[in-house]
């Protein structure tokens, strides 16, 4: 476990959510990232979800970050607490017919432009929110994005500035929606400079080797 890393982020950005994405360790290692402080852990697939589950009993926040398929919501939906990619119309209109209580939900949007990437269109967020903020099942915390695999920093700084501004319009007729979900192991500091209110981390939570290494990267 990269603690120190851990406790930097917590002394320096007390404002922001790490969610780890615990994609990465088994369900008896989550004790250990409790205790260090993380208490969001967010898997990315209903069966890994299904399978961890049962056997955490833990005092922590579930978050999905993960491509929902809308016939797997049921599934999951009652053991959520955030849902990351909310992304499609009949994914809202399922949660809707589901849930009883307000989901909090990062709505996604494609800010790389990458065809095979999920998300709503930047120019299609207003109306969309417009249409989920009638559910009452939904309650919709902010956007959620994921920059381009590129060793460009600037490209990815140009995308993550873009979400940022799409939310600084969404949240004059929205106010609630004021979260920025964004920034993972590769890419965080500068998601933490655009703005980003929560992180979604994996790798470089988990070893010092890993850090040290995304250290060096950035400096050539």
């Amino acid at each position: 476990m990269n603690a120190s890393l851990i406790e930097t982020l917590r002394r320096k950005h007390p404002g922001v959510q790490i969610v780890m994405a615990s994609k990465y360790i088994d369900a008896e290692d989550f004790k250990e990232y409790v205790n260090a402080g993380v208490k969001d852990f967010g898997e990315s697939r209903v069966e890994a979800f299904l399978q961890k589950r049962p056997h955490i009993d833990l005092d922590i926040r579930w978050h999905f970050l993960g491509t929902l398929q809308t016939k797997k919501v049921k599934k999951i939906i009652h053991d959520l607490d955030v849902l990351h990619s909310l992304d499609r119309l009949k994914l809202a209109k399922e949660i809707e017919k589901r849930r009883k209580e307000p989901l909090a939900c990062y709505v996604q949007v494609n800010i790389s432009g990458e065809p095979q990437k999920h998300g709503i269109d930047p120019e299609d967020v207003p109306e969309f929110l417009d249409r989920v903020s009638r559910f009452s099942s939904i309650d919709v915390v902010g956007l959620m994005g994921m920059a381009e695999q590129t060793d460009d920093r600037e490209k990815i700084r140009a995308q993550f500035s873009l979400l940022r501004k799409l939310r600084d319009e969404t949240v004059k007729k929205h106010p609630n929606a004021r979260g920025l979900s964004m920034g993972m192991s590769e890419d965080y500091d500068i998601a933490l400079e655009e703005g980003a209110t929560v992180l979604r981390l994996g790798r470089i939570l988990i070893t010092e080797a890993f850090y040290e290494e995304k250290r060096q990267e950035k400096r050539v």
